[in-house]
C-alpha cells in the first residue's frame, strides 16, 4: 500500500499537467498497475495532495543522573544488600555524607548532592537493568487470588465447633517421592472434626477440575451432609472453581492461617495415620497407580471408620512443667456418629448394615494385597524410566493428559 501510494503521487504530478489524451493513456497504465477502478483512480488524481506534516521536534529534556551517579548508586545498591528503591531512599539520605567522610564513597559534591536527593521510583528505573543482568528475583511473594483470599475467612482451632458433624478439614499429600517435577498423583484427604470420619480420594494431577471431581466423590460418599471446608493456603484448593462450588451446594468454607500448618491438625494427622503409613513415599504418576490409589482408599475408609477406635481430647492441664491431658473413652468413626444424633434414621441404618456385612480381617488381608501390588508396580517402573520410556497400558502421565482425564 506505501509503495502504491508513492506511484500514485508521480502519476498526480504527471495528471495535473497532462491533456485529455495523456489523461487517458496516465490513466490505463495506472489501472493496469494497480488493479484499481479507474472512477475510484480519477478521483485520486483530480484530488488536492495533501500537506506535508511539519515534525517539530520537541524540546529534549537534559539528563539530570549521569552515568557517575548511576555508578555510584549501584556501589551503594551492592553494599548495602540489595534494597528496594523506598529503602535505598532512606540510605541515601544518611549515608552518604558518612561513607564520604571514611573515604570510602569517592564522589563529588555534585553527585552526592544528587544522590540524596533521587526519589524512590527514579531509583527503581536506574536499577531496572541492573536487577535484570544480576537477574534479582523479587522476594515479595504475592497472594496467588487475593480477592478470593479475602471472601474466605481465616479460622483458628479454638473457634471450631468439635461437636457438629459435618466441618471437614481437606489437605493434598503428594506422591512424587524424591522428585516434585512432572505430574505425578495427589491423595486428597477429608476428616471430619466431630466423629474422626476419613475419606481419601487420589487424583492424577492438581487441576482445578480433578480437585472439584475428588471433593464430588468424596462429598457422595460421606454419610452426613458438608456444612463446611476447611483447607489450607494452597492455591490447588483456594480457587475460583471450588469457590463456586460451595456457594452452589451451600457449604462454608474457611482457611488456615498462612505459614501455620498445625493449624490443620485433624486431617495432618490422618495424612500420616491413614495415608502415608498405607502407601508409603514412593512416586506414584500413572493412571494404573491412580486406580489402585483409590481401590486401596476404598477398602482404607472401611476398615479406618468401622473398626479403629479413635480418641478425642477432653482437657488438658499444666500441673508444673508437665501438661495433663484428658481423654475420652475410644469409640470408632462409625460409633461417634451414630451416637451423635446429627444423622437420619436411614443412614444410620445403612452404616449398621454396613458394618454387619464387614469381616475386619479380611478386610485387612484385601489392604495388604492391594498394597504389595502398588508398591511392586512402583519399584518395577524404576529401572525402566531409567533405560527408556516405553509406551504401554501402564503410561507416564503428561501435562496435557492430566488436564484431559481430569
Amino acid at each position: 500500500m506505501h509503495a502504491q501510494k508513492q506511484y500514485l503521487e508521480e502519476v498526480r504530478k504527471e495528471y495535473e499537467r497532462a491533456d485529455q489524451g495523456q489523461q487517458r493513456r496516465l490513466l490505463d497504465e495506472a489501472q493496469r498497475r494497480t488493479k484499481l477502478n479507474r472512477k475510484y483512480l480519477i478521483r485520486l488524481l483530480n484530488r488536492a495532495a495533501p500537506p506535508k506534516a511539519v515534525y517539530r521536534r520537541g524540546r529534549v529534556r537534559r539528563r539530570k543522573y549521569d552515568a557517575t551517579v548511576l555508578a555510584a548508586l549501584v556501589w551503594i545498591w551492592k553494599v548495602f544488600a540489595y534494597p528496594c528503591g523506598q529503602r535505598l531512599v532512606a540510605i541515601l539520605r544518611r549515608q552518604v555524607g558518612r561513607l564520604r567522610g571514611l573515604g570510602e564513597l569517592c564522589s563529588s559534591e555534585v553527585v552526592a548532592g544528587k544522590l540524596e536527593q533521587i526519589s524512590a521510583k527514579t531509583i527503581d528505573r536506574l536499577l531496572a537493568r541492573e536487577k535484570e543482568v544480576r537477574q534479582l528475583k523479587r522476594e515479595r511473594n504475592p497472594s496467588v487470588h487475593p480477592l478470593l483470599y479475602q471472601k474466605v475467612p481465616v479460622k483458628v482451632a479454638s473457634e471450631w465447633d468439635t461437636a457438629e458433624v459435618g466441618n471437614v478439614q481437606v489437605d493434598y499429600v503428594a506422591h512424587g517421592g524424591r522428585s516434585s517435577g512432572g505430574e505425578y498423583a495427589h491423595t486428597i484427604s477429608a476428616v471430619d472434626i466431630a466423629s474422626g470420619w476419613w475419606e481419601g480420594q487420589a487424583i492424577p494431577g492438581r487441576t482445578q477440575q480433578a480437585t472439584g471431581q475428588g471433593l464430588d466423590e468424596i462429598r457422595q460418599r460421606c454419610p452426613f451432609r458438608l456444612r463446611e471446608i476447611h483447607p489450607d493456603n494452597d492455591s490447588g484448593l483456594i480457587n475460583d472453581l471450588l469457590w463456586r462450588y460451595c456457594r452452589a451446594a451451600r457449604i462454608r468454607m474457611s482457611r488456615s492461617r498462612p505459614y501455620q500448618k498445625n493449624d490443620n491438625a485433624w486431617v495432618e494427622q490422618k495424612n500420616w495415620t491413614h495415608v502415608r503409613k498405607v502407601v508409603g513415599y514412593r512416586r506414584y504418576d500413572t493412571m494404573r497407580q491412580v486406580g489402585l490409589l483409590n481401590e486401596i482408599y476404598e477398602v482404607a475408609r472401611l476398615y479406618q471408620n468401622f473398626f479403629q477406635p479413635v480418641m478425642k481430647l477432653k482437657s488438658k492441664t499444666r500441673v508444673g512443667g508437665r501438661i495433663h491431658r484428658v481423654y475420652d473413652e475410644p469409640r470408632s468413626p462409625y460409633e461417634r456418629l451414630v451416637e451423635s444424633g446429627q444423622i437420619s434414621r436411614k443412614v444410620v441404618t445403612q452404616l449398621r448394615e454396613t458394618y454387619e456385612s464387614l469381616n475386619p480381617v479380611a478386610l485387612h488381608r484385601q489392604l495388604e494385597s492391594l498394597r504389595r501390588e502398588l508398591f511392586e508396580l512402583a519399584d518395577a517402573k524404576l529401572p525402566v524410566i531409567l533405560r527408556r520410556r516405553q509406551r504401554g497400558p501402564d503410561i507416564v502421565l503428561d501435562r496435557r493428559r492430566a488436564v484431559g482425564m481430569a
